[in-house]
């Protein structure tokens, strides 16, 4: 099964890095910088699960290949249109595509690009980011992508799929309820994100202040609100279950919103909190934890752009 990943980053990076160290036929569509850099010192994933340099197989958007079996879609949503763009080329009518993106407004313009048949359901759990080297630098347990197909079916394609990711490093995991599984991923980071980059801490002093607790629930049953009024297949007790995730994470994780803005990166904040404003709106709900910390975004946003 021919792979394709979109990106070098840090999530494409380290789960194709890790199906090519298994031995799968992974290639990178990357950009020209980006493809420099690998060719001259390889792909480098150094992980608290046990590190991989590897010279992998490289195209840009411009290079000749038959269509892949299946592409991971590992990009940021602020650079959607331009990925679609990019990945066009390279998709067959029996390609299948498997989105890594926070959330859940990319799913309607890839449908719109790919077809529905095209697009499964996809998430992921890993803390990553790219060092100044460009390596792949994960520092937590957690690597685990889970996927599955919309309809819940467990088809031969998504069994075929489930078998050649089998046997990795990373944990890769077919799922019957994909989509319950995006929205309750899209709430888990949604608060994760917002908390940490509206205080500028990680979890651990957040979660330990005075209050802490109180103001990461309250911002969980805001989010839990709009989605289930919204109509999303949310479970009942889906707070209950991220405040104790909450607690089970490192004293210093950070989300990658976090780190962007840090380093002095664009984010994701329309995508993830404004969109579910947007829904809020729509329904005449009120919701201001999440109104301020979205607002705390626009204004890192503005002064980015000064």
């Amino acid at each position: 099964m021919r792979i394709l990943v979109l990106g070098a980053g840090g999530i494409g990076g380290y789960f194709g890095g890790r199906l090519a160290e298994k031995g799968e036929d992974v290639t990178f569509l990357v950009r020209n910088r980006r493809k420099q850099q690998i060719e001259q010192k390889g792909l480098n994933i150094r992980s608290i699960n046990g590190d991989f340099t590897f010279t992998p197989k490289l195209i840009t958007k411009t290079d000749n290949e038959i269509p892949f079996d299946v592409v991971l879609f590992s990009t940021k949503a602020y650079h959607l249109d331009a990925a679609i763009n990019d990945l066009k080329p390279f998709v067959g009518e029996d390609t299948v595509i498997i989105p890594l993106l926070n959330g859940i407004a990319h799913v309607p313009p890839l449908k719109e690009a790919f077809g529905d048949e095209q697009v499964i359901g996809g998430l992921c759990f890993i803390e990553t980011t790219l060092n100044e080297d460009g390596d792949v630098v994960q520092t937590s347990k957690a690597h685990r992508l889970v996927f599955g197909e919309f309809n819940q079916e467990k088809t031969e394609r998504v069994q075929k799929i489930a078998d050649v990711f089998s046997d990795t490093k990373a944990s890769f995991v077919l799922s019957e309820h994909i989509v319950q599984d995006m929205w309750h991923k899209y709430m888990f980071i949604t608060a994760l994100s917002g908390v940490t980059t509206l205080t500028r801490a990680p979890i651990g002093p957040i979660r330990e202040s005075e209050g802490g607790q109180a103001f990461i629930r309250q911002l969980f049953e805001e989010i839990a609100q709009i989605m289930r009024v919204h109509g999303a297949p949310i479970a009942e007790h889906i707070v209950d279950t991220h405040m104790q995730t909450i607690d089970t994470l490192s004293y210093d994780m950070k989300a990658s919103m976090q780190r962007d803005m840090e380093k002095g990166l664009s984010i994701e904040g329309d995508h993830l909190q404004g969109y579910l404003l947007n829904l809020a709106k729509e329904h005449n709900i009120d919701a201001p934890l999440l109104k301020t910390i979205y607002q705390n975004l626009k204004v890192y946003e503005k002064m980015l752009q000064e």
